[in-house]
């Protein structure tokens, strides 16, 4: 299977501006999915598309092939399957070969689990399904305890007297850590260009992931989460490798 990693980033940004070139620990933040990328076993290769120069340069220094993003397609209503198509036609091209599957990567994301990549590739080409995307269960924002405003009255968003979490239907949100669709289900999305999730395809299966395995960076706060997260994940190695010496 000739599968193509395809890094997305945008330099424009209305929550955190150029934010995938924002230092975190002391790294832009786009250099922690290089590292996932570049970990991975399956892909074979790696691209990033975007308009932003600084991360274009970060992407030299790792050795990561660059797709320059047309301006409309780096705009804030551009869809991300557009972008993901102009990419494998422009590396196709560039490569005389033809993909098999993608694996979309958000820049903003520097919190994976280790082998993420690997595990959505394998369960696209073990199921023979349209995309793999990996999800998170919903907590506390669950359906069944939101609610509509009228003016200040709650009005229930499904009616329900579910009060123990342990009680509320097991419902679950991509965290956006991998997507993972095939050649054929991105582009047949062409057929259908009023739905926006017509490039998952069909078959549209799961990775259920711990609410922790991800963090999502839109927000100034969400820095300051990745970076719990991140020193969190060097702490316990520390203690592992503490213990394997005792």
């Amino acid at each position: 299977m000739v599968a193509l990693g395809i890094i997305l980033a945008r330099a424009g940004s209305k929550g955190l501006r150029n934010k995938c070139v924002r230092p975190l620990l002391g790294r832009p933040l786009i250099d922690y999915t290089f590292d996932h990328a570049l970990a991975s076993n399956l892909l074979t290769a790696i691209v990033l598309t975007t308009d932003s120069e600084p991360a274009k340069q970060l992407a030299r220094r790792c050795e990561i092939e660059i797709v320059d993003r047309p301006a409309e397609l780096a705009t804030d209503t551009a869809t991300v399957d557009a972008a993901a198509r102009h990419a494998v036609e422009t590396w196709e091209a560039r490569h005389r070969q033809v993909v098999d599957a993608v694996v979309l990567l958000y820049a903003n994301i520097p919190v994976r689990a280790d082998g993420i990549i690997d595990r959505a590739l394998e369960h696209l080409e073990r199921t023979g399904a349209s995309s793999v995307r990996t999800v998170a269960p919903i907590g506390k924002h669950h359906p069944d305890w939101l609610h509509r405003l009228d003016s200040d009255r709650l009005v229930q968003f499904r009616p329900n007297s579910i009060y123990r979490r342990q009680d509320l239907e097991p419902l679950y949100g991509h965290d956006g850590a991998a997507v993972a669709v095939t050649r054929q289900a991105l582009f047949d999305a062409l057929q259908t260009p009023n739905d926006a999730h017509a490039f998952f395809g069909p078959d549209r299966r799961a990775i259920v992931q711990r609410p922790e395995d991800t963090v999502d960076v839109d927000e100034p706060v969400d820095l300051y989460v990745a970076e719990a997260a991140l020193r969190t994940r060097v702490d316990r190695s520390s203690a592992l490798s503490a213990s394997e010496q005792i």
